[in-house]
């Protein structure tokens, strides 16, 4: 409770559901450390945690926005860690900046001598940020770089602890990116920056996940305080809901910091008009909400 809650003080919490209606507590997958000389120690930030599975080598592979006690937002790195189940336990491997020593598939003389030039050696800025499994096993790290002036979309290595330098920058000035696939198509809703605050969200969209990044816009639909403040959210992830081709959720943070255990959660259904992704806000809704999934053979 209160802002002391906006730091790990146990770690990251899994939960498992066969509907997602109702949820059972699995514990802590990955528990901070009481050596004041980790990197996870009592104290340390440890936010928005995505976790994929690596048919390769058959682990479990968390990433996380990782900031270190007591510097802020300064760090601006991914903590990664492994298991062999979903729940955990996970053991914390190391942290990284991504891309270090790598100039972006769409490198401009700008970047040559701007933040991205100064972050060559040490690897990029890396703050809030999510993980994408595309249909051929690649997977991608997507996060909020240069001092959330852009958002950079980098290429992990095959086992997924890495980065092998492929990457490109896509959106500006946007924090919180959530992936998803549509019909051949890569989309990334993101919000602007306005601290904790809710503000609009935009989506953008490309053609594969190292091409070019397109802003669509808004694609809340609603009353103009609802398209202003997201539903007063901020997107965290979508989830592509299983066994039913084209049914996404949408989910959000309400950022509470001023008592961080009162944090909540928005999830909507990810709707299409004319092809678009839209959000609508709905006070009750279920999974009827989907178009229901093509009878197997």
């Amino acid at each position: 409770a209160g802002p002391g809650g906006n730091v790990a003080h146990v770690g990251v919490h899994c939960y498992s559901s066969t509907d997602l209606y109702n949820w059972k507590n699995e514990g802590v997958a990955l528990a901070i450390s009481k050596d004041p000389t980790s990197e996870i120690t009592d104290g340390c930030i440890i936010e928005r945690p995505k976790v994929l599975y690596n048919a390769k080598t058959k682990k479990y592979v968390m990433w996380f926005h990782l900031e270190l006690k007591g510097q802020g937002y300064a760090a601006a790195r991914c903590g990664i860690a492994t298991s062999d189940t979903p729940a955990g336990p996970y053991t914390y491997l190391k942290s990284i900046r991504p891309d270090a020593g790598a100039w972006p598939l769409d490198v401009t003389d700008d970047d040559r001598k701007g933040k991205v030039a100064r972050d060559f050696t040490t690897g990029q800025m890396a703050r809030d940020m999510t993980l994408f499994q595309d249909d051929d096993g690649t997977a991608y790290l997507v996060a909020s770089s240069e001092d959330n002036g852009k958002i950079h979309v980098s290429q992990l290595t095959d086992d997924y602890l890495g980065t092998p330098g492929k990457y490109v920058r896509a959106l500006y000035w946007s924090e919180a990116p959530a992936v998803f696939k549509h019909d051949g198509r890569y989309y990334m809703i993101v919000s602007g920056c306005s601290g904790w605050a809710p503000n609009a969200a935009t989506i953008g969209v490309a053609s594969s996940m190292l091409g070019k990044w397109t802003s669509l816009g808004n694609p809340c639909r609603g009353e103009p305080g609802q398209l202003k403040t997201t539903f007063e959210s901020q997107s965290t992830a979508v989830l592509p809901v299983a066994g039913q081709p084209d049914a996404f959720i949408f989910m959000g943070d309400r950022w509470r910091p001023d008592n961080a255990i009162d944090g909540r959660y928005v999830w909507l259904p990810i709707q299409f008009e004319n092809g678009m992704p839209v959000l609508k806000w709905l006070p009750h809704w279920d999974l009827t909400v989907f178009p229901p999934a093509p009878a197997s053979k």
